[in-house]
Protein backbone atom coordinates (compact mmCIF):
# COMPACT_ATOMS: atom_id res chain seq x y z
CA UNK A 1 0.00 0.00 0.00
CA UNK A 2 1.54 3.32 -1.11
CA UNK A 3 1.12 6.69 0.60
CA UNK A 4 -1.89 7.66 -1.52
CA UNK A 5 -3.68 4.37 -0.77
CA UNK A 6 -3.06 4.89 2.94
CA UNK A 7 -4.77 8.30 2.80
CA UNK A 8 -7.75 6.84 0.95
CA UNK A 9 -7.96 3.96 3.42
CA UNK A 10 -8.50 6.39 6.27
CA UNK A 11 -11.99 7.04 4.88
CA UNK A 12 -13.99 9.74 6.67
CA UNK A 13 -11.10 10.46 9.07
CA UNK A 14 -8.61 11.35 6.35
CA UNK A 15 -8.24 14.81 4.83
CA UNK A 16 -8.62 14.70 1.05
CA UNK A 17 -5.63 16.16 -0.80
CA UNK A 18 -6.88 17.92 -3.94
CA UNK A 19 -4.99 18.99 -7.05
CA UNK A 20 -6.69 22.04 -8.60
CA UNK A 21 -6.01 22.16 -12.35
CA UNK A 22 -6.40 25.68 -13.72
CA UNK A 23 -5.88 28.78 -11.59
CA UNK A 24 -7.98 31.35 -13.42
CA UNK A 25 -11.12 32.90 -11.95
CA UNK A 26 -12.92 29.62 -11.23
CA UNK A 27 -9.81 27.72 -10.21
CA UNK A 28 -8.69 30.41 -7.79
CA UNK A 29 -12.19 30.56 -6.30
CA UNK A 30 -12.20 26.79 -5.79
CA UNK A 31 -8.77 26.99 -4.13
CA UNK A 32 -10.22 29.57 -1.73
CA UNK A 33 -13.28 27.37 -1.19
CA UNK A 34 -11.24 24.25 -0.43
CA UNK A 35 -8.84 26.15 1.80
CA UNK A 36 -11.21 28.43 3.71
CA UNK A 37 -14.84 27.34 3.39
CA UNK A 38 -15.44 23.60 3.32
CA UNK A 39 -14.20 20.81 5.58
CA UNK A 40 -12.44 17.51 4.96
CA UNK A 41 -10.11 18.63 2.17
CA UNK A 42 -6.96 20.61 1.56
CA UNK A 43 -5.24 21.96 -1.53
CA UNK A 44 -2.20 19.75 -2.08
CA UNK A 45 -1.25 21.00 -5.57
CA UNK A 46 -2.20 23.56 -8.18
CA UNK A 47 -1.37 23.43 -11.87
CA UNK A 48 -1.47 26.06 -14.58
CA UNK A 49 0.46 26.80 -17.76
CA UNK A 50 1.09 30.22 -16.21
CA UNK A 51 3.79 29.20 -13.73
CA UNK A 52 3.85 32.59 -12.04
CA UNK A 53 0.12 32.59 -11.40
CA UNK A 54 0.17 29.02 -10.08
CA UNK A 55 3.14 29.84 -7.89
CA UNK A 56 1.47 32.87 -6.37
CA UNK A 57 -1.59 30.83 -5.49
CA UNK A 58 0.38 27.93 -4.01
CA UNK A 59 2.60 30.28 -1.98
CA UNK A 60 -0.41 31.31 0.07
CA UNK A 61 -1.31 27.74 1.09
CA UNK A 62 0.70 25.68 3.52
CA UNK A 63 1.82 22.39 1.96
CA UNK A 64 0.63 23.19 -1.59
CA UNK A 65 2.99 22.77 -4.56
CA UNK A 66 2.70 24.56 -7.92
CA UNK A 67 3.09 22.76 -11.25
CA UNK A 68 2.76 23.66 -14.92
CA UNK A 69 1.89 20.09 -15.95
CA UNK A 70 -1.47 18.66 -14.72
CA UNK A 71 -0.12 15.10 -14.84
CA UNK A 72 2.77 16.07 -12.58
CA UNK A 73 0.33 17.66 -10.13
CA UNK A 74 -1.67 14.41 -10.05
CA UNK A 75 1.52 12.49 -9.27
CA UNK A 76 2.18 14.63 -6.20
CA UNK A 77 2.17 12.15 -3.27
CA UNK A 78 -0.27 14.33 -1.34
CA UNK A 79 -2.94 14.24 -4.06
CA UNK A 80 -5.98 11.97 -3.67
CA UNK A 81 -8.45 13.72 -6.01
CA UNK A 82 -8.57 16.28 -8.81
CA UNK A 83 -10.67 19.41 -9.37
CA UNK A 84 -10.51 20.54 -13.01
CA UNK A 85 -11.14 24.25 -13.60
CA UNK A 86 -9.03 24.75 -16.74
CA UNK A 87 -10.51 25.86 -20.10
CA UNK A 88 -12.86 23.30 -21.68
CA UNK A 89 -10.58 22.26 -24.58
CA UNK A 90 -8.01 21.00 -22.06
CA UNK A 91 -10.44 18.82 -20.11
CA UNK A 92 -10.27 15.63 -22.16
CA UNK A 93 -6.51 15.14 -21.76
CA UNK A 94 -6.66 15.93 -18.05
CA UNK A 95 -9.58 13.57 -17.47
CA UNK A 96 -7.80 10.75 -19.27
CA UNK A 97 -4.69 11.37 -17.15
CA UNK A 98 -6.88 11.18 -14.02
CA UNK A 99 -8.43 7.92 -15.24
CA UNK A 100 -4.96 6.47 -15.79
CA UNK A 101 -4.34 7.09 -12.08
CA UNK A 102 -7.91 6.11 -11.06
CA UNK A 103 -8.35 9.45 -9.31
CA UNK A 104 -11.80 10.88 -8.49
CA UNK A 105 -12.56 14.12 -10.33
CA UNK A 106 -14.81 17.14 -9.99
CA UNK A 107 -14.79 18.66 -13.49
CA UNK A 108 -16.16 22.13 -14.07
CA UNK A 109 -18.57 22.29 -16.99
CA UNK A 110 -18.24 21.57 -19.81
CA UNK A 111 -17.10 17.97 -19.45
CA UNK A 112 -15.55 18.68 -22.88
CA UNK A 113 -16.52 21.26 -25.51
CA UNK A 114 -18.16 18.84 -27.98
CA UNK A 115 -20.13 15.60 -28.02
CA UNK A 116 -17.42 13.54 -29.78
CA UNK A 117 -14.75 14.25 -27.15
CA UNK A 118 -17.29 13.88 -24.34
CA UNK A 119 -18.18 10.45 -25.73
CA UNK A 120 -14.49 9.48 -25.71
CA UNK A 121 -14.27 10.45 -22.04
CA UNK A 122 -17.46 8.55 -21.26
CA UNK A 123 -16.12 5.42 -22.98
CA UNK A 124 -12.80 5.71 -21.13
CA UNK A 125 -14.60 5.91 -17.79
CA UNK A 126 -16.69 2.87 -18.70
CA UNK A 127 -13.46 0.90 -19.24
CA UNK A 128 -12.58 1.59 -15.61
CA UNK A 129 -15.78 -0.21 -14.66
CA UNK A 130 -16.85 2.47 -12.18
CA UNK A 131 -17.63 6.17 -12.10
CA UNK A 132 -14.85 8.62 -11.32
CA UNK A 133 -16.27 11.96 -12.52
CA UNK A 134 -18.73 14.45 -11.10
CA UNK A 135 -19.47 17.29 -13.56
CA UNK A 136 -19.80 20.77 -12.07
CA UNK A 137 -23.40 21.64 -12.91
CA UNK A 138 -23.75 23.61 -9.69
CA UNK A 139 -27.42 24.58 -10.09
CA UNK A 140 -28.35 21.09 -8.91
CA UNK A 141 -27.00 22.18 -5.51
CA UNK A 142 -28.88 25.49 -5.33
CA UNK A 143 -31.50 25.53 -2.57
CA UNK A 144 -34.26 26.80 -4.86
CA UNK A 145 -33.63 24.29 -7.61
CA UNK A 146 -33.39 21.45 -5.08
CA UNK A 147 -36.76 22.42 -3.60
CA UNK A 148 -38.32 22.53 -7.06
CA UNK A 149 -36.81 19.13 -7.89
CA UNK A 150 -38.28 17.67 -4.69
CA UNK A 151 -41.74 19.02 -5.52
CA UNK A 152 -41.65 17.59 -9.04
CA UNK A 153 -40.33 14.21 -7.90
CA UNK A 154 -43.07 13.99 -5.26
CA UNK A 155 -45.79 14.78 -7.80
CA UNK A 156 -47.06 17.56 -5.55
CA UNK A 157 -48.71 19.43 -8.43
CA UNK A 158 -49.16 16.53 -10.80
CA UNK A 159 -47.17 15.72 -13.93
CA UNK A 160 -44.95 18.58 -15.21
CA UNK A 161 -46.02 19.80 -18.65
CA UNK A 162 -43.76 22.80 -19.32
CA UNK A 163 -40.83 24.72 -17.89
CA UNK A 164 -40.27 28.46 -18.32
CA UNK A 165 -36.65 29.53 -17.72
CA UNK A 166 -35.06 32.95 -17.61
CA UNK A 167 -31.33 33.58 -17.78
CA UNK A 168 -30.17 37.21 -17.76
CA UNK A 169 -26.69 38.72 -17.47
CA UNK A 170 -25.87 42.40 -17.09
CA UNK A 171 -23.36 42.27 -19.95
CA UNK A 172 -20.95 39.98 -21.79
CA UNK A 173 -17.15 39.97 -21.90
CA UNK A 174 -15.28 40.91 -25.09
CA UNK A 175 -15.36 38.20 -27.72
CA UNK A 176 -18.60 36.60 -26.53
CA UNK A 177 -20.24 34.89 -29.53
CA UNK A 178 -23.64 33.53 -30.48
CA UNK A 179 -22.36 29.97 -30.09
CA UNK A 180 -21.18 30.83 -26.56
CA UNK A 181 -24.74 31.86 -25.70
CA UNK A 182 -25.61 28.19 -26.08
CA UNK A 183 -22.38 26.51 -24.96
CA UNK A 184 -21.58 28.77 -22.00
CA UNK A 185 -24.99 30.06 -20.88
CA UNK A 186 -27.91 27.86 -21.96
CA UNK A 187 -25.91 24.73 -21.11
CA UNK A 188 -27.11 25.28 -17.51
CA UNK A 189 -30.77 25.29 -18.59
CA UNK A 190 -30.04 22.16 -20.62
CA UNK A 191 -28.78 20.37 -17.53
CA UNK A 192 -31.51 21.52 -15.14
CA UNK A 193 -34.18 20.66 -17.70
CA UNK A 194 -32.89 17.08 -17.97
CA UNK A 195 -32.50 16.86 -14.18
CA UNK A 196 -35.81 18.44 -13.13
CA UNK A 197 -37.90 16.46 -15.62
CA UNK A 198 -35.77 13.30 -15.63
CA UNK A 199 -36.10 13.28 -19.41
CA UNK A 200 -33.70 13.62 -22.32
CA UNK A 201 -33.99 16.65 -24.61
CA UNK A 202 -34.82 15.42 -28.11
CA UNK A 203 -34.97 18.60 -30.22
CA UNK A 204 -34.03 22.29 -30.09
CA UNK A 205 -35.24 25.47 -31.79
CA UNK A 206 -33.82 28.97 -31.37
CA UNK A 207 -35.79 32.15 -32.05
CA UNK A 208 -33.94 35.43 -32.41
CA UNK A 209 -36.01 38.59 -31.86
CA UNK A 210 -34.77 42.08 -32.68
CA UNK A 211 -31.50 42.54 -30.77
CA UNK A 212 -30.98 45.02 -27.99
CA UNK A 213 -28.88 48.05 -28.77
CA UNK A 214 -26.71 47.12 -25.79
CA UNK A 215 -25.40 43.98 -27.49
CA UNK A 216 -22.01 44.12 -29.20
CA UNK A 217 -21.98 44.00 -33.00
CA UNK A 218 -22.69 40.53 -34.32
CA UNK A 219 -24.31 39.19 -31.14
CA UNK A 220 -27.99 38.32 -31.45
CA UNK A 221 -29.31 39.10 -27.99
CA UNK A 222 -31.85 38.23 -26.58
CA UNK A 223 -32.78 34.76 -27.81
CA UNK A 224 -35.59 32.31 -27.04
CA UNK A 225 -34.53 28.66 -26.92
CA UNK A 226 -37.13 25.90 -27.12
CA UNK A 227 -36.54 22.30 -26.03
CA UNK A 228 -38.69 19.24 -26.64
CA UNK A 229 -38.25 16.26 -24.33
CA UNK A 230 -38.69 12.53 -24.78
CA UNK A 231 -41.65 12.73 -22.37
CA UNK A 232 -43.47 15.31 -24.49
CA UNK A 233 -42.75 18.38 -22.36
CA UNK A 234 -41.89 21.73 -23.93
CA UNK A 235 -39.35 24.02 -22.28
CA UNK A 236 -38.57 27.64 -23.14
CA UNK A 237 -35.61 29.72 -22.02
CA UNK A 238 -35.38 33.48 -22.33
CA UNK A 239 -31.68 34.24 -22.70
CA UNK A 240 -30.76 37.92 -22.37
CA UNK A 241 -27.06 38.34 -21.68
CA UNK A 242 -26.80 42.12 -22.05
CA UNK A 243 -29.84 43.16 -20.03
CA UNK A 244 -27.83 45.88 -18.26
CA UNK A 245 -29.26 45.58 -14.76
CA UNK A 246 -27.81 42.44 -13.14
CA UNK A 247 -27.89 38.66 -13.06
CA UNK A 248 -31.23 36.84 -12.87
CA UNK A 249 -31.94 33.14 -13.13
CA UNK A 250 -35.31 31.55 -12.55
CA UNK A 251 -37.50 28.61 -13.47
CA UNK A 252 -41.26 27.99 -13.39
CA UNK A 253 -42.70 24.48 -13.68
CA UNK A 254 -46.21 24.26 -15.08
CA UNK A 255 -47.82 21.04 -13.91
CA UNK A 256 -51.25 19.42 -14.28
CA UNK A 257 -52.54 20.74 -10.94
CA UNK A 258 -50.43 23.79 -10.22
CA UNK A 259 -47.25 25.70 -10.84
CA UNK A 260 -44.04 26.25 -8.88
CA UNK A 261 -41.52 29.03 -9.48
CA UNK A 262 -38.06 29.83 -8.15
CA UNK A 263 -35.71 32.76 -8.74
CA UNK A 264 -37.82 35.67 -7.47
CA UNK A 265 -35.77 36.31 -4.32
CA UNK A 266 -34.48 39.89 -4.39
CA UNK A 267 -33.05 39.96 -0.89
CA UNK A 268 -34.41 42.33 1.73
CA UNK A 269 -37.46 44.26 0.52
CA UNK A 270 -37.31 47.93 1.54
CA UNK A 271 -39.42 51.09 1.39
CA UNK A 272 -37.45 54.31 1.61
CA UNK A 273 -37.36 57.88 0.23
CA UNK A 274 -40.14 57.32 -2.27
CA UNK A 275 -38.72 54.00 -3.51
CA UNK A 276 -39.44 50.35 -2.82
CA UNK A 277 -37.79 47.10 -3.84
CA UNK A 278 -34.87 44.78 -3.32
CA UNK A 279 -31.55 44.00 -4.96
CA UNK A 280 -30.40 41.99 -7.98
CA UNK A 281 -27.17 40.03 -7.77
CA UNK A 282 -24.43 41.35 -10.08
CA UNK A 283 -23.13 37.99 -11.35
CA UNK A 284 -23.28 34.22 -11.25
CA UNK A 285 -20.63 33.84 -8.55
CA UNK A 286 -22.72 35.83 -6.07
CA UNK A 287 -26.01 34.21 -7.14
CA UNK A 288 -24.71 30.65 -6.82
CA UNK A 289 -22.02 31.02 -4.15
CA UNK A 290 -23.86 28.73 -1.77
CA UNK A 291 -24.48 26.20 -4.55
CA UNK A 292 -20.75 26.10 -5.37
CA UNK A 293 -19.91 25.60 -1.70
CA UNK A 294 -22.49 22.84 -1.32
CA UNK A 295 -21.37 21.16 -4.55
CA UNK A 296 -17.70 20.97 -3.54
CA UNK A 297 -18.53 19.89 0.02
CA UNK A 298 -20.76 17.08 -1.29
CA UNK A 299 -18.02 15.98 -3.69
CA UNK A 300 -15.42 15.92 -0.92
CA UNK A 301 -17.74 14.03 1.44
CA UNK A 302 -18.64 11.43 -1.19
CA UNK A 303 -15.03 11.00 -2.27
CA UNK A 304 -13.90 10.42 1.31
CA UNK A 305 -16.57 7.70 1.55
CA UNK A 306 -15.23 6.12 -1.64
CA UNK A 307 -18.35 7.10 -3.61
CA UNK A 308 -19.18 9.21 -6.67
CA UNK A 309 -22.46 11.10 -6.90
CA UNK A 310 -23.91 14.09 -8.74
CA UNK A 311 -23.90 14.85 -12.48
CA UNK A 312 -22.06 12.14 -14.42
CA UNK A 313 -20.10 11.82 -17.63
CA UNK A 314 -23.41 10.87 -19.24
CA UNK A 315 -24.86 14.21 -18.14
CA UNK A 316 -21.81 16.01 -19.55
CA UNK A 317 -22.08 14.12 -22.84
CA UNK A 318 -25.84 14.69 -23.15
CA UNK A 319 -25.42 18.42 -22.47
CA UNK A 320 -22.71 18.64 -25.14
CA UNK A 321 -24.97 16.89 -27.67
CA UNK A 322 -27.87 19.26 -26.94
CA UNK A 323 -25.52 22.25 -27.20
CA UNK A 324 -24.39 21.09 -30.65
CA UNK A 325 -28.01 20.80 -31.76
CA UNK A 326 -28.69 24.23 -30.27
CA UNK A 327 -25.83 25.89 -32.14
CA UNK A 328 -27.09 24.36 -35.41
CA UNK A 329 -30.63 25.50 -34.64
CA UNK A 330 -29.34 28.97 -33.84
CA UNK A 331 -27.53 29.21 -37.17
CA UNK A 332 -30.31 27.76 -39.34
CA UNK A 333 -33.50 28.82 -37.59
CA UNK A 334 -34.71 25.24 -37.94
CA UNK A 335 -35.79 22.57 -35.47
CA UNK A 336 -32.77 20.33 -34.92
CA UNK A 337 -33.00 16.83 -33.43
CA UNK A 338 -30.56 15.82 -30.69
CA UNK A 339 -28.41 12.77 -31.45
CA UNK A 340 -27.51 10.56 -28.48
CA UNK A 341 -26.13 7.06 -28.15
CA UNK A 342 -28.02 4.56 -26.00
CA UNK A 343 -27.40 5.29 -22.35
CA UNK A 344 -24.83 2.83 -20.93
CA UNK A 345 -25.68 0.74 -17.87
CA UNK A 346 -23.00 2.49 -15.79
CA UNK A 347 -25.08 5.70 -15.88
CA UNK A 348 -28.56 4.27 -15.39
Amino acid sequence: MDERDEVRAKGPRGTLGVAVIGTGRMGADHVRRLNDVISGARVAAVADLDAERAGRLADGIEGATAYTDPAAAMDDPGVDAVLIASPGPAHEATLLDAFARDLPVLCEKPLTPDAASALRVLEAEQKLGHRRVQVGFMRRYDAGYRTLKSLLDAGTYGRPLMLHNKHRNADTPPGFTNAMMINDSVVHEIDVTRWLLDEEITAVRVLRPAPTGNAPDGLSDPQLILFETAGGQVVDTELFVNCGFGYQVGCEAVCENGTARIGDDHGVFVNTAGHWGGTITPGFVERFEDAYDRQVQRWVDATRRGEVEGPSCWDGYAAAAVCEAGVRAQATGERVAVELIERPDLYR
